[in-house]
């Protein structure tokens, strides 16, 4: 049985507590339990934990600024993502900070468990569904060509822009929504196209809603 001391943060209750108890039960001792990615930080920094395990849609920091911070407080702190959600963004960032780990939440408990005595042994732990779009060579893990990769390119206006045209919105309510001009709206269209080498709005549709953007 491995001793491994672990912070948890996770806003729901319910994960929080079913993932405390089952790790207890494996003898991994829990110095902490966050529901926001400032409290992590501050748990991190006091309790210097071998693993934090980081909820990614919490309140407050976000969770990939949070991990920034936590490996700044804790450098020797190995950090996994637990995420509902698959999106290549997501992954990007996590992979940009260093994450042993990115787990989905559909994962069993055991798989969990696996995942943290792994990242403490030095090694790292994806879900498969995170491994069919990334590459690990020697020199890292990274996402995989094509658009996926390319998407981490677009700003945060061209993300919000995106998810209206997939939502089939015209120009002009764009623009009225977000309070800029048409001429505004047609140049973030096209910047996000060609960032993405998409030229078709059924085609970005589809990419809107494997990215979350909305739902099919």
């Amino acid at each position: 049985m491995m001793n491994v001391s672990v912070v948890l943060a996770d806003d729901h209750v319910l994960v929080r507590d079913m993932l405390r108890e089952r790790l207890s039960r494996e003898g991994m001792e829990i110095v902490g339990l966050a529901s926001s990615g400032d409290h992590a930080v501050e748990l991190a920094a006091a309790s210097q934990p071998d693993v934090i395990v980081l909820d990614i849609d919490m309140p407050g920091m976000s969770a990939f600024e949070a991990a920034r911070e936590v490996r700044k407080a804790s450098p020797s702190t190995r950090v996994i993502f637990l995420s509902a959600f698959v999106h290549d963004r997501y992954i990007d960032q996590a992979l940009s900070v260093e994450a042993s780990g990115y787990l989905t939440k559909s994962e069993p408990p055991e798989a969990i468990v696996e995942a943290i005595q792994r990242v403490h042994r030095g090694a790292t732990s994806f879900s498969l569904a995170v491994l069919d779009r990334i590459v690990i060579d020697p020199s890292g893990a990274r996402l995989d060509d094509g658009s996926s990769a390319r998407s981490t390119t677009l700003t945060d206006r061209e993300w919000e822009v995106l998810g209206y045209v997939a939502a089939g919105m015209s120009q002009k309510q764009i623009a009225r929504l977000i309070g800029i001009s048409v001429k505004t709206v047609q140049h973030h269209i096209m910047h996000v196209m060609d960032k993405l080498d998409i030229h078709d709005r059924v085609e970005l549709a589809r990419f809107a809603i494997r990215e979350g953007l909305i739902e099919a």
